[in-house]
């Protein structure tokens, strides 16, 4: 596989670890996609509404898709997956976002790539500096890691202790 892509997974609705679990072996069951590196669980206080917060992941796969093909078959993810249209900024059981497809700037109805609000959430910049602090993000042609530390944000994003990598990356093996 081909291209080298970022994607962030996020939850805040029933069991969060578990909703992310279930996309991390979606997208690993399929030809399409294929996991390389999985970042640790973040807890993110939400954007908008009021409501319970988000666990969020950030992992690196490879696909052969292009990248419409690979924004259809998420819709097709997180519809499996029980999320359904509802108000913006609300409630998902599971949210997958494109934050890079290889270095490719993107910009069409439905697709912007780079992700626009990379850089001003910490919820994403934690977990791409985990696993890819040294990649350039092809816009502002800095690396992830000199962003993060750039970034002055008031949003809370604070590490979920109880959830550990090597427990996704075992449920991907079994």
């Amino acid at each position: 596989m081909k291209n080298t892509v970022y994607l962030s997974l996020g939850s805040n609705v029933g069991g969060r670890a578990e909703n992310i679990i279930s996309a991390l072996s979606f997208l690993q069951s399929s030809l399409s996609v294929n996991v390389e590196k999985i970042s640790s669980f973040y807890e993110t206080s939400p954007i908008g509404p009021k409501q319970r917060s988000f666990y969020n992941i950030v992992i690196e796969a490879r696909t052969d898709l292009k990248p419409d093909d690979l924004l259809l078959f998420i819709k097709q993810a997180e519809h499996v997956l029980g999320r359904r249209k509802a108000i913006r900024w609300g409630p998902r059981v599971i949210d997958i976002d494109i934050l890079f497809f290889c270095r490719k700037i993107i910009d069409q109805t439905g697709l912007t790539v780079p992700h626009e609000e990379i850089e001003n959430r910490l919820f994403v910049l934690i977990p791409l500096s985990e696993i890819a602090g040294d990649f350039v993000h092809p816009v502002l042609k800095q690396k992830i890691s000199d962003i993060l530390y750039d970034k002055s944000l008031t949003l809370k994003c604070q590490k979920v202790k109880i959830i550990q990598t090597n427990i996704a990356n075992q449920s991907l093996k079994n």
